[in-house]
C-alpha cells in the first residue's frame, strides 16, 4: 500500500491541528531562527545599498589619497603607520605633475589628527537661536567637487580669486543649511564656526542615496583660508579624477610620483594610503559576507535547538500512533511508508516555522525601514532561500530517527500496544 507524498502532508497537517500547543512549542525554535536570519540578512542588505550609493556618488574615476588607507580599518594602527608623515605641499605638487592621467587634481586640508574620505574635523556651527554639531569641516580647492562628483543646488562653490585672498566663504551640506536657516534663504546669511564668521555661498546637492533622509553636515571653506584660520593644520588628502578607461594608470602615476616625493625606499611599503570608490566597497563586502556567515551560523544554532524539539516531539507521536503504525503494517503499508509519513510530518512542522519566520523577518525589515528611512532595508533572496531550506533541512535530519524507529516497528508488538 504505497503512499502519495500529498497523503503523507494530509496526514502531517491532521496531525499538527490535533496537537496545536505542542506543535507551536515544536516550531518554535525554528522560527526564531529563521526570523534572525532574515532581520539580520535585511538590514545588511539595507546597509550595503547605502553605503555603496553614498561611495559611488563620489564617482568611480576618482582615487582618494591620505596618510592612511581610506576605508574601513579593523585594528590598531601599525607602527610605521603612526610614525607617517602627513602628505605635504610637494606630495600634492608632485602628483599634479606626473599624473598625466588625472583630469582634476584638488587637496584638502583638514585638522591635525583627522584623515578618512571625506575627510572630517568635527565642527560646531551657529547662527543665532539655530546650532549644528558634528560638521565636517575641511579647506578645499576650487576644483575639489569636480574631482569628487560633488555638485552644487544653490548659489555657488568658491573661486580662485577667493581661495588666494583667503576669503571667509562657505559652502555647506543641505542638512547644515536646513538646520541653521530652515526659514529663510541661506544664501548670503552668516554664520559662525569655531568663533570665525563665514558668509554663505553654495549649498550642496543631494548625493545618490539608498535612504531619503541621509544627511549631509560637510562644511567646506577655501584652502588658504583654511591655513589662515588653523596654521597647526597638517593633514592634506589628495583628490584625483581619472580620465575615463585610465583609472588603473592614474593610481599608477600617482602611486610612483608620491613615493618618489615621499622618498619611500624601494623595498617599503607605501607611506600613504590610495583607494577608490570600488576599493572600498569591496572591503565593506567583504565585512558584511564574514558578518552573514556569522549571523547564519547563530541562527542555525536556534534552528538545530529546534530540532532537537521536533525529534523529541517526533518520539512521542511515534510512542502514541504506535497502535495506528501497527494496523497500516498489517494492512499492507511498507517501512518506507511509514518513513516518508513521519519525515513528512517532521518536515512539515520544520517548514511552516520556516515559513513563518520568512512572514515575521519581512514584517521587522518593513518596520525598520519605516522606523529609519536612511537605512532602506530588504529581505533578500538568499536569506530566504537559506531559511526555508535550513528549516526543510533541520526537518529531515532530526525528523529521520524517529522515522526509522516508526518504520521498524514489529506489527504484532505494535497491534498488541495499549
Amino acid at each position: 500500500m504505497a503512499t502519495s507524498l500529498g497523503e503523507n502532508l494530509t496526514l502531517a497537517y491532521d496531525t499538527v491541528r490535533s496537537h496545536k500547543l505542542r506543535s507551536a512549542l515544536t516550531i518554535l525554535g525554528v522560527f526564531v531562527g529563521t526570523v534572525t536570519l532574515m532581520a539580520i540578512g535585511s538590514i545588511l542588505t539595507g546597509m550595503n545599498k547605502t553605503v555603496v550609493d553614498q561611495l559611488e556618488s563620489f564617482g568611480t574615476n576618482t582615487v582618494f589619497v591620505y596618510k592612511f588607507a581610506p576605508g574601513i580599518h579593523i585594528g590598531r594602527l601599525t607602527r610605521e603607520e603612526r610614525l607617517r608623515k602627513p602628505l605635504s605641499d610637494a606630495d600634492i605638487a608632485a602628483v599634479r605633475s606626473e599624473c598625466g592621467a588625472c583630469t582634476a587634481i584638488s587637496a584638502q586640508v583638514m585638522a591635525a589628527g583627522n584623515f578618512g574620505p571625506p575627510g572630517a574635523n568635527s565642527a560646531n556651527a551657529r547662527s543665532k537661536s539655530h546650532e549644528v554639531d558634528g560638521l565636517t569641516f575641511s579647506g578645499t580647492e576650487p576644483n575639489f567637487p569636480e574631482a569628487t562628483n560633488q555638485a552644487v543646488a544653490e548659489g555657488r562653490y568658491f573661486t580662485e580669486a577667493e581661495n588666494d585672498h583667503r576669503e571667509n566663504v562657505i559652502v555647506v551640506g543641505h542638512s547644515v543649511s536646513d538646520a541653521l536657516f530652515p526659514t529663510q534663504d541661506p544664501i548670503g546669511q552668516t554664520f559662525t564656526i569655531s568663533g570665525t564668521t563665514f558668509r554663505l555661498i553654495g549649498v550642496f546637492a543631494l548625493r545618490k542615496s539608498a535612504g531619503a533622509s541621509t544627511q549631509d553636515l560637510s562644511a567646506r571653506i577655501p584652502y588658504h583660508t583654511f591655513e589662515k584660520l588653523f596654521p597647526a593644520s597638517q593633514e592634506h588628502s589628495i583628490e584625483a579624477l581619472a580620465r575615463p578607461g585610465m583609472l588603473t594608470i592614474a593610481q599608477d602615476q600617482i602611486r610612483v610620483a608620491l613615493r618618489r616625493s615621499r622618498r619611500d625606499k624601494w623595498n617599503a611599503p607605501d607611506s600613504f594610503g590610495m583607494a577608490t570608490a570600488e576599493s572600498i566597497i569591496g572591503q565593506f563586502h567583504d565585512i558584511t559576507g564574514q558578518v552573514a556567515l556569522v549571523i547564519v551560523a547563530i541562527a542555525s544554532i536556534g534552528m538545530l535547538i529546534g530540532g532537537v524539539g521536533v525529534m523529541n516531539i517526533m518520539l512521542v507521536s511515534v510512542t502514541e500512533r504506535t497502535r495506528e503504525i501497527g494496523i497500516r503494517k498489517a494492512i499492507g503499508a511498507r517501512r518506507a511508508d511509514i518513513t516518508q509519513q513521519f519525515l513528512a510530518e517532521a518536515v512539515f512542522l520544520t517548514g511552516i516555522g520556516g515559513i513563518l519566520g520568512i512572514i515575521g523577518g519581512w514584517l521587522i525589515s518593513e518596520l525598520i525601514k519605516f522606523a529609519i528611512p536612511s537605512l532602506p532595508s530588504s529581505v533578500p533572496l538568499w536569506a530566504v532561500g537559506m531559511g526555508f531550506g535550513i528549516s526543510v533541512a533541520i526537518g529531515v535530519f532530526f525528523g529521520l530517527f524517529p522515522a526509522m524507529k516508526a518504520a521498524k516497528l514489529d506489527p504484532v508488538d505494535a497491534l498488541r500496544y495499549e
